[in-house]
């Protein structure tokens, strides 16, 4: 069995702990074969990381990083959900990247790589997915980046 904490360390990356929901919502739903896991901000020791709007106050590295952060957590709801097992996994179908940034950024879709690649790097072929890269005015705790996705379990 292949665990997908395991491939995260060959990357030096460690899975966080599953954050819990802030409001009246659930962090994953399981509906049949399709896996849903709610919006991940960058946390860092516990705490919003990676704070402020890409084109102002944060750098196109920076957003990178938040947005590489943010899928690590990600992955933590995603193991929760397999038992580590990523023979359980089939695929992800779709993820979601949400930039904070001023009117006139327009590379979003940079910043999103971070998230994909990461993806790449920790599934193989099963984690290359379609994706929407979005500027927004906002996120939740002021954070620059947030993603969302949908993952194939298999039967």
């Amino acid at each position: 069995m292949t665990r997908l904490s395991a491939r995260l360390q060959h990357l030096d990356l460690q899975l966080p702990a599953p954050s819990s929901p802030v409001a009246n919502y659930v962090s994953t739903v399981r509906s049949q074969n399709m896996l849903y896991i709610s919006g991940q901000i960058p946390m860092l020791d516990g705490a919003p990381a990676y704070q402020g709007r890409l084109g102002e106050s944060v750098s196109e590295e920076d957003g990178i990083a938040a947005a590489e952060l943010a899928v690590l957590g990600l992955l933590a709801h995603l193991a929760d959900a397999i038992d580590d097992d990523l023979s359980k996994l089939l695929r992800i179908v779709r993820l979601g990247v949400f930039v904070a940034c001023t009117p006139d950024f327009q590379r979003q879709g940079v910043v999103a790589n971070g998230a994909s690649n990461l993806l790449v790097n920790a599934l193989g072929e099963a984690g290359r997915h379609v994706r929407t890269a979005v500027g927004v005015a906002a996120l939740p705790q002021g954070v620059a980046v947030e993603v969302d996705a949908v993952f194939e379990l298999r039967p």
